[in-house]
């Protein structure tokens, strides 16, 4: 009678676990690029510039002042936003950090326009198996190919039969 256990990542019981490594290791890059960033900045400028204008009461401008500050923490957010790839998890800090497990990915899927990325920013869109999402963000064309890897090596995944839930 064998006393061996799984390692830690293997299930006592189930499919197994999905895994992935990014082709070229770790990496990280920027979540949104130069032109996102400067946009946002722009649309802080412009606000507050509008709310200046304004001339508001006492009463009305602690409430416009404050708006502004909420777009301002954003603005600052995008401007530090990371997104990493590594060999266990999608992360991406934000106003609050995500991190997805590779082995609870249930789905993943490439969002982008191409041509219109510095206008638009392309995404993965990620969901595991208990129906939790999120939206990792990314600027940097290699790591989109990962991306798209990621999606079709789950699909490819869960299409075996053994690899179903």
């Amino acid at each position: 009678m064998s006393s061996e256990l799984p390692g830690p990542l293997e299930p006592l019981v189930g499919p197994p676990l999905f895994r992935f490594s990014p082709l070229a290791g770790e990496r990280e890059a920027s979540a949104f690029g130069p032109f996102i960033k400067i946009l946002a900045w722009l649309m802080c400028l412009g606000i507050a510039a509008w709310i200046f204008r304004l001339g508001l009461s006492l009463q009305q401008a602690p409430w416009a002042w404050a708006a502004l500050a909420l777009m301002v923490y954003t603005a600052w957010h995008i401007q530090r936003s990371r997104t990493r790839l590594s060999t266990q998890a999608l992360e991406q800090s934000w106003i609050w950090n995500k991190r997805f497990e590779y082995s609870d990915l249930a789905y993943a899927k490439l969002i982008r326009i191409r041509g219109l990325e510095w206008l638009i920013a392309p995404r993965v869109y990620v969901r595991t198996m208990m129906g939790k999402f999120a939206v990792f963000y990314s600027s940097d064309p290699a790591m989109l190919d990962e991306f798209a890897r990621l999606g079709e090596s789950l699909k490819a995944f869960y299409q075996q039969p053994e690899n179903r839930p």
